[in-house]
């Protein structure tokens, strides 16, 4: 993994609103608009799942992800952490799934769809999963996150 091609670390929140509100007030942080996406999820064993998925990313770097909590999915709070993931930029999600998996870090998720997946999560012994994000669609995330696709 190429750690300078870090992306966000995500954080499970029980209301995206209230999340964002908190960190602005404890942080100072500023935040792009938030979006609500229906998308499909497939675990481990291949099952498909549709999820009501809403987001919000910081404004400026370091770049946080706040992810609404969403009940039955690994979108969820916990009692420790809600530090939910470290996101990546890969140039090969399918051969980093590979690596983790090797190394004692099983698939959790993956984008689903036809073909190679946008994203994976993979969840590491501790509890922190790790995310890479295919580095081809780079422009289409700062778009879609920041309106901007030279970020």
């Amino acid at each position: 993994m190429d750690l300078t091609e870090l992306m966000h670390v995500g954080i499970v929140v029980p209301d995206l609103e209230a999340g964002m509100a908190h960190f602005t007030e404890l942080l100072g942080i500023g935040w792009a608009t938030p979006m609500e996406n229906q998308i499909e999820i497939v675990d481990a064993d291949g099952t498909v799942t549709p999820v009501l998925n809403r987001i919000c990313y910081s404004a400026e770097p370091p770049y946080l992800e706040l992810i609404e909590e969403a009940p039955g999915t690994p979108w969820v709070c916990n009692e420790y952490s809600n530090l939910h993931h470290i996101g990546f930029y890969g140039s090969s999600p399918a051969a980093a799934s590979e690596h983790f998996a090797g190394v004692g870090c099983p698939l959790e998720i993956r984008s689903g769809g036809d073909g190679d997946p946008a994203w994976i999560y993979h969840r590491d012994p501790l509890g922190v999963r790790v995310e890479v994000i295919d580095a081809a669609i780079r422009p289409m995330m700062a778009q879609f996150m920041w309106g901007d696709p030279t970020r």
